[in-house]
């Protein structure tokens, strides 16, 4: 099939397609740029250099309708809530990686994103992209919103413990980590290498955009829980998301049993490592890969379980993830295309 990419110049648009361009099942991947219509991809990305001879083409509804199947945005948010409409009444199924189509209440999008919200009918329509927890919705799905790299981790980790109801629902506390990839790739202040380098930064306190996703994510597994404490920090590195999140327990567990759950609850997320009782993962240990690896302990003193979840937020944070869905909406193996190791060191 022909598949389409709009925002190919970003690195969530590359990394999107490095993976489809290698994708046996897809035939052409055709790349969308609004602001370098008529460019080589090599002039943005020249490490693609004699690997690809595309040119960003201009954005055309139509011509779209006309010959792709499947069509990425990897687009800051705002661009989906208008575009998408267009492809109410086609045959085009859309995989949206901002953050326009996630939040089902309009009033907490503009909110906590600040811009207007896409209107309700789309929102409707639109299914929540988290693999491992929403597969058969997935299947199904025309308008898909992949969900956000720290909502990923953090559900991914959460999700045994909360739907079984084994936490305090007002105890859960995260502290997330990233990479500075997940800034995108027009520099900023904040992300100057002379800010970054030796330094470690928190950001957004109590306001980061992706608070509302989670919660409402949790509270769709288990509506006692409503709030949550979220907080992000900015670290030297180039890729990678680490959520360290503490939540009180509601009786007593044993840390072997809380594995044991974990690795039941995941037996069939291909992409769901669970570590062994006293190991943690860390980030460079998903490097490149789809892959989510989870740790956990329980302090037996306060009650409390220490769990530690891992991706590359550029992969299972964003185009790995969006590739996972792709393969489940067309009925491919999830995993095609996408099971490699991780790259190490």
């Amino acid at each position: 099939m022909k598949v389409g990419i709009i925002g190919a110049t970003g690195y969530g648009g590359v990394e999107l397609y490095r993976i489809l361009s290698n994708h046996p099942f897809v035939e052409e991947c055709i790349l969308y740029s609004s602001s370098e219509m008529d460019v080589p991809y090599i002039q943005s990305f020249p490490h693609l250099t004699e690997l690809s001879d595309h040119t960003l083409r201009k954005i055309d509804v139509e011509e779209i309708k006309n010959n792709i199947t499947v069509l990425f945005l990897a687009t800051p948010p705002g661009v989906s809530r208008s575009l998408s409409p267009q492809f109410t009444e086609s045959n085009v199924k859309i995989i949206d990686l901002s953050g326009d189509l996630r939040l089902k209440d309009r009033n907490e999008y503009e909110k906590w994103y600040k811009r207007p919200s896409a209107e309700e009918e789309l929102l409707e329509k639109a299914v929540y992209g988290l693999s491992e927890l929403n597969k058969q919705a997935i299947k199904e799905a025309q308008f898909l919103a992949n969900p956000g790299c720290f909502p990923t981790a953090t559900i991914l980790g959460l999700a045994p413990i909360v739907e079984k109801g084994l936490v305090n629902e007002q105890s859960i506390i995260v502290d997330a980590k990233t990479g500075v990839s997940g800034a995108g790739r027009n520099a900023s202040h904040a992300t100057h290498y002379s800010e970054v380098n030796e330094n470690v930064k928190i950001y957004k306190v109590h306001e980061h955009q992706h608070i509302p996703e989670i919660e409402q994510m949790l509270h769709n597994l288990n509506e006692k829980i409503t709030y949550i404490s979220f907080n992000t920090h900015l670290i030297p590195m180039t890729r990678g998301i680490m959520a360290t999140i503490y939540a009180s327990l509601t009786d007593s567990y044993t840390t072997e049993q809380l594995l044991d759950l974990y690795k039941d609850y995941y037996q069939h997320s291909p992409f769901v490592r669970i570590r062994k009782q006293n190991e943690f993962p860390a980030t460079k240990e998903v490097y490149g890969s789809n892959f989510c690896d989870i740790g956990l302990k329980i302090d037996e003193r306060t009650g409390r379980v220490t769990i530690v979840s891992v991706i590359d937020n550029l992969m299972k944070g964003a185009a790995g993830q969006a590739v996972q869905n792709f393969n489940i909406m067309n009925g491919f193996e999830e995993t095609t295309g996408l099971y490699s190791a991780p790259i190490y060191p």
